[in-house]
């Protein structure tokens, strides 16, 4: 049996075709549901007012893409998901039969955390072309496409990160989606850009609320150029897989060890 180290692209394939069967399981349907349920709903209920012969809201479109999607099932699908990737490794003491083949542990995150990745954004994108069906903008599809998929990348690599460093970090992953972004509102815009909203909002060409001069602490929102948002979140979810396989690589493993306890 070769004992040579396989290079961290070779470990990262091997890990994610290996672990890619576990999203057709409970946790993965429940992720699927977290998009399809809404959407589905919202169809249903246009349909039947349709048929009712009342006209459609052209905005309930845009009510579901930033309220329901982007607000609430994009970060749950983050802290549905994240958990059953290497941290569950961790807290089962598995990663060390996992390694009994020498392979760089740095590169087990993203290669467990790739499956996830690609589940949830096929679900995200068939959501998205869903709201077509109720009134969606054409125009801003594409842009509300890649938002959504690139905001999954870096929300999905973040809570997979702040799930290694922290024991609690579904919680501390919670506050943040739903006490710091919820702010954006209230930032002045160098905070502004330190969201996943401001950036979804500056590629999907649309806002959730725009801001009216009587509320109380309301900032004037700034926009970001639709490409460099794109990076900014494709490279967030980059730097946040680097630290989570750093965190890995540094973290003590073993089948009884205190890995999973800090």
């Amino acid at each position: 049996m070769s004992t040579a180290i396989p290079s961290p692209l070779a470990t990262i394939r091997a890990t994610a075709l290996g672990y890619a069967p576990r999203v057709l399981q409970g946790r993965g349907w429940v992720l699927a549901g977290l998009v399809a349920l809404p959407v589905g709903l919202s169809i249903v209920i246009f349909t039947v007012t349709r048929l009712q012969g009342v006209e459609g809201n052209p905005g309930e479109a845009l009510k579901i893409f930033h309220g329901v999607l982007v607000m609430m099932m994009l970060p749950i699908m983050a802290l549905v998901a994240a958990p059953a990737g290497i941290r569950e490794d961790l807290e089962q003491r598995t990663l060390a039969l996992m390694l009994v083949r020498p392979a760089p542990a740095w590169a087990m995150p993203l290669g467990k955390g790739l499956p996830w990745f690609f589940w949830g954004a096929a679900w995200l994108v068939i959501g998205t072309l869903g709201l077509q069906v109720i009134g969606g903008d054409p125009a801003l599809l594409p842009g509300r496409l890649v938002a959504l998929v690139s905001a999954w990348w870096g929300e999905l690599a973040l809570m997979t990160l702040v799930g290694l460093l922290f024991k609690r970090g579904t919680l501390w992953g919670a506050l943040y989606f739903f006490i710091w972004e919820p702010l954006v509102r209230v930032f002045p815009p160098f905070l502004q850009r330190l969201t996943f909203t401001h950036h979804i909002e500056s590629l999907a060409g649309s806002r959730a609320a725009e801001v009216r001069a009587n509320q109380m602490l309301a900032q004037e929102q700034v926009t970001t150029h639709p490409v460099l948002a794109c990076l900014a979140l494709l490279a967030f979810g980059a730097l946040c897989w680097a630290l989570a396989g750093w965190k890995l690589h540094r973290t003590p493993i073993g089948l009884a060890g205190s890995e999973a306890e800090g």
